[in-house]
């Protein structure tokens, strides 16, 4: 039998105490994954973050207060900065690696560009901490940058440091995430454990959740739900666009159309939700026209409303200026999608008796 495969009643006593699987984390952002984690947490098992990583000061100090971490926990510099030796052992690692290289609305540098590479870090911590498991999460652009090589390194850079694994494409509509949000997903086991992993399936007869649904009933005292100004021009175009339209579908006076560089026509500017579908997907940047747009107000979406689609709680608070916050907001992992594959893993530690280091 593997040293971490044993006897959970035995390791853990006859009263069968609580099993805390210990994660560590990096490129956190505000929290998305953690807390997906903490929610796929009962009261006989569950995970505990022991420590996290980011290089933004606003996203680390939106994750420790709302996830009730001590500011030590959180290590706020560059990944490169991490002495990764010093860190305490944990049973897993959680990455949400910067996507901005792999993004089809990028330049699409892949793991050459400066973002790109930093997936290096997930593998050098796999490497010095060995933990039993780990959940990687980037854009589905990963599949297609570098003519398709890009992610069979990635893939070849986990299995070599010693993990089966388990990539998939998961479209976050289809488990209870009210937007399209489409993310590669790589799960991993160490190898010699042997574990059987069964993936998350979604209800092929479940219910999607739609925008109107996402967003009834939000207080106008809620967290980050300052509404921003519209120039009366902006006002004017979105009176033209019915929901589901974006600036260069629907029919527009000329005098309002926008002069963009040919073929520059992207299909979410000044687009409206459509009130009985899922959102399409909430980005962190861009500029004016980018915001996300409500179906009905001629207005872009608040912080709040964005946090919404993305499943955060309204208690979650994010920390920063409106524009660090619409970013935190954006680079986040679905809380509630982060759910369902945590609880996959727990599954899969609990079926073949994976106890805790």
């Amino acid at each position: 039998m593997n040293h971490r495969t044993r006897n959970l009643t035995k390791s853990t006593g006859a009263c069968r105490s609580r099993i805390v699987y210990r994660i560590g984390e990096l490129f956190c952002g505000a929290g998305g994954l953690a807390l997906g984690a903490k929610l796929a947490s009962n009261d006989t098992s569950g995970f505990q973050h022991t420590w996290l990583n980011d290089i933004n000061p606003d996203a680390c100090q939106t994750i420790a207060a709302n996830l009730k971490l001590n500011i030590e926990q959180v290590h706020c510099c560059p990944v490169e900065n991490l002495e990764m030796s010093t860190l305490p052992k944990v049973d897993g690692m959680a990455f949400g690696f910067p996507c901005n290289d792999f993004s089809v609305v990028g330049e699409r540098k892949g793991i050459g560009g400066e973002f790109g590479g930093l997936y290096r870090y997930c593998v050098k911590s796999l490497n010095e901490l060995k933990p039993t498991f780990f959940v990687a999460e980037n854009v589905g652009g990963l599949n297609s940058t570098g003519k398709k090589r890009d992610v069979q390194i990635v893939l070849t850079s986990f299995k070599n440091a010693g993990y089966h694994i388990h990539p998939r494409l998961y479209k976050f509509e289809e488990f209870d995430v009210p937007q399209a949000r489409h993310r590669v997903v790589i799960i991993g086991f160490r190898r010699e454990l042997g574990i059987q992993y069964v993936p998350p399936k979604p209800d092929p007869n479940g219910k999607r959740i739609s925008s109107r649904e996402a967003l009834k009933n939000i207080s106008r005292n809620a967290f980050n739900h300052e509404f921003g100004r519209q120039t009366e021009r902006v006002v004017q175009r979105l009176n033209y666009i019915k929901p589901g339209e974006n600036a260069f579908t629907a029919e527009i006076p000329d005098h309002l159309k926008l002069n963009m560089k040919s073929g520059a026509t992207i299909s979410q500017i000044y687009k409206r939700l459509c009130p009985d579908l899922p959102a399409y997907t909430v980005t962190g940047s861009g500029g004016g026209g980018t915001h996300m747009y409500h179906w009905e107000e001629p207005r872009a979406l608040t912080n709040r409303e964005r946090a919404r689609l993305q499943t955060f709680p309204d208690d979650y608070k994010f920390i920063g200026n409106r524009e660090s916050v619409r970013r935190q907001i954006g680079m986040a992992v679905p809380p509630i999608g982060a759910r369902v594959i945590f609880l996959s893993i727990l599954e899969a530690l609990r079926t073949h008796e994976i106890a805790p280091i």
